[in-house]
């Protein structure tokens, strides 16, 4: 079977943001998988592993992008698409989604996986609008998954609200992926050595047959106009006393200060 897997190149979770003139300073950032999508890479080598077939994976990012998809072909995965072109920069997750679905139909696929959502802007959209665009079922959140023995149907445990349904869906399909699914494996040497020989293809408008004009921001409907840093927070309070009398007073500051109790 082939899988494609979505992967996007996010800000290393351990790297302290900076932001400066209202945008993020990219300088210095160390840059990777966002680990949701991280799951959906290793989801889909288990079932290459179990079924035989094809990972590939589909990023859409500048040339340093390249580095990031070399990581998750080091991984195991068998080849990449690199979505690659200035009229892309800018986007919002409806601009990514197009060129995602536009990427898609120039290739064979049993199952598409993403993570739900990207670690850096949080907008869990993309992976949604992809299926919308290819009238593509779709199941989101999914911490298990299953295929039929003829690999036509599968079934998706996923967390809703705190609790958990059971979904089925015929493949092809688009599938988001959440913690809890798997354990996503590290690479081994070998699998590092051996992704500098992986074919990374890159693809941009022209290939998809995308008009330029209605990509990235020119073709966004959403702008972000600035970007600050949370506000800071208040010092905390340490209350003197003995247990009873620091009890007793954090009381009365739950009660009459911050007023939740």
């Amino acid at each position: 079977m082939n899988v494609v897997v979505l992967i996007k190149r996010v800000p290393d979770t351990e790297t302290r943001i900076q932001i400066k003139d209202g945008q993020v300073v990219t300088e210095g950032i160390s840059w990777i998988i966002s680990p949701y999508d991280e799951y959906g890479v290793e989801e889909a080598l288990r079932l290459i592993e179990k079924y035989t077939g094809k990972v590939t994976l589909l990023c859409l990012g500048p040339d340093d992008a390249k580095e990031t998809i070399r990581k998750g072909l080091a991984l195991g995965a068998d080849e990449a698409v690199h979505l690659n072109d200035p009229a892309f920069a800018g986007g919002d997750a409806s601009t990514t989604a197009k060129v995602h679905a536009a990427a898609l139909k120039k290739k064979q696929f049993d199952l598409v996986l993403a993570g739900k959502q990207a670690v850096d802007e949080d907008n869990a959209q993309v992976g949604v609008r992809v299926a919308e665009l290819l009238d593509l079922p779709h199941v989101n959140s999914v911490i298990k998954l299953d295929l039929s023995d003829d690999k036509k149907s599968a079934k998706c445990l996923r967390e809703v609200d705190g609790d958990r349904d059971l979904a089925e869906t015929a493949l092809p399909a688009i599938i988001t992926t959440q913690q809890g699914l798997n354990e996503p494996r590290y690479p081994s040497l070998k699998g590092i050595m051996g992704a500098k020989k992986k074919p990374i293809v890159d693809w941009k408008a022209a290939d998809l047959g995308l008009d330029p004009a209605t990509l990235g921001a020119k073709g966004a409907k959403l702008e972000v106009i600035n970007i600050e840093p949370p506000a800071a927070r208040p010092p905390g309070k340490i209350i003197p006393g003995d247990a009873a009398t620091a009890a007793k007073e954090l009381v009365h500051l739950l009660h009459e200060e911050a007023k939740v109790i």
